[in-house]
């Protein structure tokens, strides 16, 4: 046998191969963390507009509200778009369907499925609204700017305003557009003995059975119910100053609170006692203020080279989204179109993403009226932001490691050449038909669903292939 085998050479030296991930994974059973991140990145990098539903529907037989409203400041005021575009849309938990609210009085629940194939009809397809599981079309004075899915009754919708102090519950298997409950908040009298009502600017609902729901007014309260207690709130949740809360979230642990707004803070109360807690058995009035309050201005200035080109002040919070892959990341949104991270286990801004001011290019845009709501993937630390200057949304490399280039300690100088250049590229910006005022991801393939000023829902995944370039025809 040694006979056929051919002697080695002196100088030969062996050739070192780097490990194929793919048998890493074979090996394994399971995806390691950077390399899923890496996949995930590259499939953001790979997306585009394949899809754009102009809200053209009817409701009874007769144009909805949206429909006729868009049309009327189409005619009149091409430029004021003060009432115009979609303030709330989410996937429900299986990305089945998507619920979406307008400024102009509509609630939509669209079935994922028929938009995709929709969407290979290709430029100009219309929704068929024969396939809306709901749509429901209100006065005015009776719009909604924040739709959220129950997490514990997928049949359920939650939805609050800024103009009312309720949160209205619809249950979708009823075309009904009347509520089938109504969570009132505690009216207070003020000097001269009338009534005083705040709007609600965001809701928030547990995970577990007895589906807590929190809702922040424009006064800097939330609202705490347990809804087998009753329609009136068991708790509220206060801050030490005057601040407007626009956005609250609930953390994976149930117990944690997050609520920023209007001053630039992000405030953090602790429902300590879960599910057993004592503060849901008392029925008196029991104001919590918050363990810490964490302002983002104080936290920019520590980053030398930020400061160094910007003149830092605070400014107003839009939205607050937990990482679902990474629960310790709470990003920020601001009104500048200033995107970042704060690591809540340190109390440390990590990220920040800064894109050049619309007033840069000269652009004075209108939908910075409607608070913009990002959305994190499920699943890869990417978050994704409406353009406050430009028609596009932009995909974010927020992953926790400060090879991410938006990290505050990214060296761009101590990368090797292939992490530089990998890195540098990994942020990327979205053209689209439309200026975006919210987006949000499919809970499994991470397709995104973005709404924009003009009332419409853009489609957002990797292009359709035909057969024709699949097989190499034509």
């Amino acid at each position: 046998m040694e006979k056929f085998l051919a002697p080695p050479s002196p100088k030969s030296t062996p050739v070192v191969r780097r490990q194929w991930k793919r048998s890493l994974i074979e090996l394994n059973g399971r995806l390691e963390a950077e390399y899923r991140h890496e996949l995930y990145t590259r499939l953001a990098h790979s997306y585009s507009e394949i899809g754009n539903f102009p809200h053209l529907y009817h409701a009874n037989g007769v144009l909805c509200q949206t429909h006729i409203n868009e049309r009327i400041l189409r005619d009149i005021h091409p430029y004021h778009s003060t009432w115009r575009g979609v303030t709330g849309l989410e996937f429900d938990n299986k990305g089945i369907y998507i619920v979406s609210v307008t400024r102009t009085g509509c609630l939509t629940v669209h079935d994922f499925d028929t938009l995709y194939c929709q969407s290979k009809a290709g430029p100009g397809c219309v929704e068929n609204e024969e396939k809306h599981v709901v749509h429901l079309s209100f006065p005015p004075g009776k719009e909604f700017d924040v739709a959220r899915w129950n997490p514990t009754n997928q049949n359920e919708v939650a939805c609050t305003s800024r103009k009312r102090d309720k949160v209205s519950i619809f249950d979708i298997s009823y075309m009904s557009s009347k509520p089938t409950e109504e969570l009132q908040t505690k009216q207070k009298l003020s000097i001269v003995g009338r009534k005083i009502s705040n709007g609600l600017s965001d809701v928030a609902i547990t995970s577990y059975g007895d589906s807590r729901i929190y809702a922040p007014d424009t006064s800097g309260k939330v609202h705490v119910w347990d809804r087998r207690a009753g329609v009136s709130p068991c708790i509220e949740l206060s801050i030490d100053k005057y601040d407007v809360i626009n956005s609250i979230q609930i953390h994976v642990d149930n117990q944690t609170i997050f609520g920023a707004g209007k001053e630039g803070s992000i405030h953090i109360w602790d429902l300590r006692g879960g599910r057993n807690s004592t503060a849901f058995q008392s029925r008196k009035d029991m104001n919590h203020l918050p363990v810490v309050s964490l302002c983002l201005a104080p936290m920019l200035w520590k980053i030398a080279s930020l400061k160094a080109q910007s003149e830092i002040v605070s400014k107003e919070i839009h939205s607050i989204n937990v990482n679902p892959s990474a629960p310790h990341q709470l990003a920020f949104h601001l009104d500048d179109g200033w995107s970042g991270v704060v690591d809540i286990h340190k109390s440390q801004l990590t990220h920040v993403h800064c894109p050049p001011p619309a007033w840069l290019d000269g652009s004075s845009n209108s939908a910075d009226l409607i608070l913009r709501k990002p959305s994190w993937l499920p699943t890869s630390s990417i978050y994704v932001v409406g353009s406050m200057s430009e028609k596009g949304i932009h995909v974010l490399d927020f992953h926790p490691s400060s090879r991410s280039p938006c990290h505050v300690d990214y060296d761009e100088d101590s990368q090797g050449k292939e992490n530089r250049d990998r890195c540098n590229h990994s942020n990327k910006f979205v053209s689209l038909s439309e200026t975006v005022t919210g987006c949000t991801a499919h809970p499994l393939n991470s397709m995104i669903v973005a709404g924009t000023q003009k009332a419409s829902l853009l489609l957002i995944a990797q292009r359709h292939c035909s057969s024709t370039s699949e097989t190499g025809e034509g």
